[in-house]
């Protein structure tokens, strides 16, 4: 079975677990716009030179060096049955440009899937993981910053899947293997 999904949630939710989770049982890539960043910078591309200009200033990299930075990443052949997008799209216009990118190529999207979790809860992980990795700039106060930003940037992709039925909710909550299982129960569910 292919599988082109896209993975959201918000920081804290366990996504970065549970993509690389999904992939290895999907067979598929877990792509992420970090690692995406990360081997244009350290492979010197024209895209990641650029995308080095914005985030060695603290700036986030625009849309449209992410976009290309993607739709090249797609067109790579380890995608060809399918892929887990994890931190992309990030807003409702790299929602679009997705499309179009697959579009482009002659196919759609399978399913979006949001991990959900209780806003307490996770920023209790957060701080715990700040705690644990020696992360001193995750204080509470920018963690709930980081939440409210992905309340108010992230979570309206939801809405747009939503509307176009391609959307699961899946909750976060709990031990790991469970949702693992859950997720892949809801993808197998909305795959048939």
């Amino acid at each position: 079975m292919s599988a082109r999904l896209v993975l959201l949630g918000p920081p804290g939710a366990g996504k970065g677990t549970q993509a690389a989770r999904l992939a290895e049982r999907l067979g598929v890539p877990a792509i992420s716009t970090g690692d995406i960043f990360r081997a244009n910078i350290k492979g010197g591309t024209e895209l990641g030179r650029k995308a080095q200009e914005y985030s060695s200033r603290g700036a986030l990299v625009p849309d449209e060096i992410t976009n290309a930075m993607v739709r090249d990443r797609l067109a790579e052949p380890d995608t060809a049955e399918g892929f887990l997008l994890d931190g992309y799209p990030r807003n409702v216009a790299q929602v679009d440009e997705l499309a179009t990118i697959l579009a482009d190529a002659g196919l759609t999207l399978d399913l979006a899937v949001e991990i959900t979790a209780d806003p307490e809860v996770v920023a209790a992980r957060l701080l715990k993981r700040a705690e644990i990795e020696g992360r001193e700039d995750d204080t509470a106060d920018v963690i709930r910053h980081r939440l409210d930003v992905y309340a108010e940037q992230t979570a309206p992709i939801s809405d747009v899947y939503a509307a176009q039925g391609l959307l699961v909710r899946v909750d976060g909550i709990g031990e790991v293997d469970e949702v693992t299982a859950r997720l892949l129960s809801a993808i197998g569910t909305a795959a048939r």
